[in-house]
């Protein structure tokens, strides 16, 4: 039986009858009805982006509280249950307190025709204004331009993280229509820092950001050089710098770091108090759970990656070539993602794909469709009709080492029964 917050939030995917329709008029309306709470947010720092937004801000999360400051953060989607978007001081929302907002802000709503992202965004905006923290970083949920978070009137910082194909039927469908939808958060911000991009647009956002006045802008002005095993080198205004490695798992993952250590080296020359050996430790600590991540189930080797688009998909590859791994990949995707693209990405580091629906994800590809594409690509394959067959394979199978991929929303499903 679901619990009355999983009701409650059940209830709010039905006051509009789209899950997903861009638009920043139903929220604003809501706000001013609620006290105009985006106001009055902790300081806050902004990212978007394709790849990579959840790992910056934990990075960030960690080195703001490794250094004593009190840090909320707002991530979706989540794992396993919906606590893990609305972080309070290092820690997830507790449910009374969830259940009562949400409660709360529904009843103000008075069942007028709002998306689910916006309504639970108001809902998040008064537990940070009355979290009394020192800062807030923002996850964009889609895009940028017309993202709830994208309401927020000031902030300290803008991030732009890879960006690269995805969602493509909401933010357009070129790259350069993707960035400037991305670019959207990129306003009313001290400064704006932008993370490694592909030739193909670095150039464009460069244009636009230059259409900007005074304001401070970086990207070039940091690059990982150098990978060795315990540590990795940055170079940071034509200066060289070593900091710890990160315990996330992938090269991109120096990558993200570097953003949020060039963040910290801006916020430390605007005199906020962040220690180098601090910093180091943050970024050594830093998990971010369903990203190549690694957990031990029954003596077998599980990784899981909630990868869904081709860059992902490319980072996956570059690490299984890396680690020199061929698994067996429990594989499911919602149909509005390139599942046939995903898996050519990632054939030759394959040893088998065992195809599933995701449980209770209407738009999820069938396992036999799945199946299909695998044939196309001559990828050895077989179908499993849930997660719980999904275990018993990997408990009776002799292979070693498996990975899960495709969907953050399968990876949530199938992360809380392996541990």
């Amino acid at each position: 039986m679901k619990s009355k917050t999983d009701q409650l939030l059940d209830e709010l995917v039905k006051l509009h009858p789209k899950y997903i329709d861009l638009s920043l008029g139903r929220l604003k309306l809501l706000l001013k009805k609620l006290g105009n709470p985006q106001d009055h947010l902790p300081k806050t720092i902004h990212i978007a982006g394709t790849n990579g937004k959840g790992s910056v801000q934990s990075f960030i999360k960690n080195i703001l509280m490794n250094n004593g400051y009190k840090c909320d953060a707002y991530i979706s989607p989540h794992l396993s249950r919906f606590n893990e978007r609305i972080i309070l001081n290092n820690k997830e929302v507790s449910t009374k307190k969830l259940y009562e907002t949400l409660k709360f802000v529904k009843n103000v709503n008075k069942n007028k025709s709002i998306t689910f992202f916006e309504i639970t965004t108001a809902a998040a905006f008064i537990l940070f204004k009355k979290s009394k923290s020192d800062f807030l970083i923002l996850e964009t949920g889609l895009g940028g331009r017309l993202d709830a978070t994208n309401i927020v009137p000031k902030k300290i910082c803008s991030i732009l993280t890879p960006i690269s194909f995805d969602h493509e039927e909401f933010l357009g469908k070129t790259i350069k229509k993707i960035a400037n939808e991305k670019l959207g958060i990129v306003k009313n911000c001290d400064f704006v820092i932008v993370g490694k991009q592909n030739k193909e647009i670095k150039d464009h956002i460069q244009k636009k950001l230059n259409k900007f006045e005074n304001k401070y802008f970086y990207g070039k002005e940091f690059q990982v050089t150098k990978s060795f095993k315990n540590k990795f080198e940055i170079k940071i205004d034509r200066k060289k710098y070593f900091y710890t490695r990160p315990s996330l798992n992938g090269k991109h993952q120096e990558e993200n770091a570097s953003i949020s250590i060039y963040f910290a080296k801006i916020m430390k020359n605007m005199g906020y108090n962040l220690n180098t050996n601090k910093i180091n430790a943050a970024i050594k600590k830093t998990v971010w759970p369903g990203r190549l991540e690694m957990i031990n189930y029954k003596n077998k080797k599980i990784i899981l990656d909630g990868s869904h688009n081709i860059d992902g998909a490319e980072k996956l590859n570059e690490f299984l070539k890396t680690k020199n791994i061929k698994p067996i990949v429990l594989f499911g995707m919602l149909n509005n993602k390139k599942a046939s693209l995903f898996l050519d990405k990632i054939k030759k580091r394959v040893s088998k794909v065992l195809a599933i629906t995701i449980p209770n994800e209407k738009n999820s590809f069938k396992a036999e469709q799945i199946n299909e594409i695998c044939n196309l690509h001559s990828i050895k394959c077989a179908q499993l009709n849930n997660i719980n067959d999904a275990l018993k394979y990997f408990r009776s199978n002799q292979q070693e080492i498996y990975l899960i991929t495709g969907s953050l929303y399968l990876v949530g499903k199938i992360r809380k029964k392996l541990l």
